[in-house]
């Protein structure tokens, strides 16, 4: 019986920093994991650093991280894979915590398990207004999906299997696309559950939601999360 196949998507832009350290990192697992980095658009040399040690998708402009990672899953249903994992490109998202994804998977199945920073406490924290906005946003996900019991929402590593890897392949949220993900996803009935893992600080650079930013990203987050319960449930 084969291994199921695994694919790493990496969004960066503009993570010359830290990309090689990372591609580096998860080379040392020696796992069979496939790994693809896609480039949205930087300014800088992550497609030079990156496109070396791992294939590498060089987009011609700017998408933001919605678009980026939809190229992922692309990717991922054109050449059959079993599971995609999300990964940032700037470090936060340790490789080594990809095992307990899988083995959450393994122990109890679901379309999407993401991990959550918030089920262990000696995990890296982010900011008090970024941790009380998660908390926010999953509040609301459990009111309008009552089946929907996860802790961090806005996580960015996270496991799919194929059937989530399909659905989003054709349509994934390029705006607020973490917590907007989860909200289409229960909308066409599917299971999503999060499991403890550890994460860090970003290894290089600064994060593009910063000073006044989070209080609006919450404010319209929960606005399209409402509108997406509303909209008529869509069937894969």
């Amino acid at each position: 019986m084969s291994l199921p196949r695994v694919l790493l998507i990496i969004p960066c832009y503009n993570e010359q920093g830290s990309i090689s350290a990372l591609l580096k990192e998860i080379d040392d697992l020696c796992h069979d994991f496939e790994v693809i980095v896609v480039d949205d658009g930087s300014l800088d040399d992550t497609f030079k650093i990156a496109q070396p040690l791992s294939p590498t998708v060089h987009l011609l402009r700017n998408l933001g991280i919605g678009g980026a990672v939809q190229t992922g899953f692309k990717y991922a249903d054109r050449h059959d894979f079993d599971f995609c994992v999300q990964i940032d490109g700037d470090g936060q998202h340790p490789p080594g915590q990809i095992s307990k994804l899988l083995a959450a998977y393994g122990k109890d199945p679901a379309e999407i398990v993401i991990g959550s920073r918030f089920l262990t406490n000696d995990s890296f924290r982010s900011t008090w207004l970024r941790r009380f906005g998660g908390q926010i946003i999953a509040r609301t996900l459990k009111i309008l999906f009552p089946n929907c019991q996860i802790s961090d929402p806005t996580s960015g590593m996270r496991l799919m299997n194929r059937r989530a890897i399909q659905f989003f392949a054709r349509q994934y949220p390029y705006d607020f696309p973490e917590p907007i993900s989860l909200a289409w996803a229960l909308r066409a009935g599917m299971s999503v559950r999060d499991t403890p893992i550890k994460m860090r600080a970003r290894q290089k650079g600064q994060g593009s939601i910063v000073g006044i930013k989070p209080l609006a990203y919450i404010l319209r987050v929960l606005g399209y999360i409402l509108l997406s319960r509303l909209k008529r449930r869509s069937l894969l």
